[in-house]
């Protein structure tokens, strides 16, 4: 699909996707105000659900897929004002007097991504094979370097390499308590 060409002498139509800016943090909040306060229909807020080591462990966190960001059809000439004054929306993406639209293709691409079955919520796994170096961050073995030998189980659980008294043994840890090291932040002090 091409984009729609901008020197082209017809204005293009008031309907459609736009790009809706909201308060950080509360693009969800925002979408739902749109459907309730603003009576829009067609509204998607794409998130992303993943686990990120913290002090205390891994803990999940769900976020807007696009930070700040989500989608709304309306009429810009009829419903703009509405939009505008929903709460937790902070103004619809312009530029000047321009307001760009989101071609329909793409915002069904990104609902394919996102079923609206299960909340438009996508969860992101980090992919752990046989073969990776990873650090355990939990248990006894808090801050151990070792490899994964193999996935056990209904895969909630990894084979690591120990060494013991001067042979490798074979112990097993639960998924959630190992990392791998490039997925270590660094906290500054």
């Amino acid at each position: 699909m091409s984009a729609p060409d901008p020197d082209a002498d017809e204005a293009p139509a008031a309907s459609g996707w736009f790009c809706v800016r909201s308060r950080p943090k509360s693009e969800h909040i925002a979408a739902r105000n749109l459907q309730q306060f603003a009576h829009l229909d067609e509204v998607f807020c794409p998130r992303i659900r993943y686990e990120k080591p913290t002090r205390r462990g891994k803990v999940w966190f769900v976020e807007a897929l696009f930070p700040g960001y989500f989608f709304a059809k309306f009429d810009l000439v009829d419903d703009l004002r509405a939009v505008n004054a929903a709460p937790a929306v902070t103004g619809v993406l312009h530029f000047a007097d321009f307001y760009p639209q989101v071609h329909d293709t793409y915002i069904r691409a990104l609902r394919e991504e996102f079923p609206e079955a299960e909340n438009a919520i996508r969860v992101i796994r980090p992919e752990i094979a046989p073969g990776d170096e990873i650090i355990v961050t939990e248990g006894a073995m808090k801050g151990l370097k070792t490899i994964v030998t193999r996935l056990v189980g209904g895969g909630d659980r990894v084979a690591v390499l120990l060494e013991w008294l001067g042979q490798e043994r074979e112990a097993e840890v639960s998924l959630r308590s190992v990392m791998r090291p490039g997925d270590i932040r660094q906290e500054i002090r």
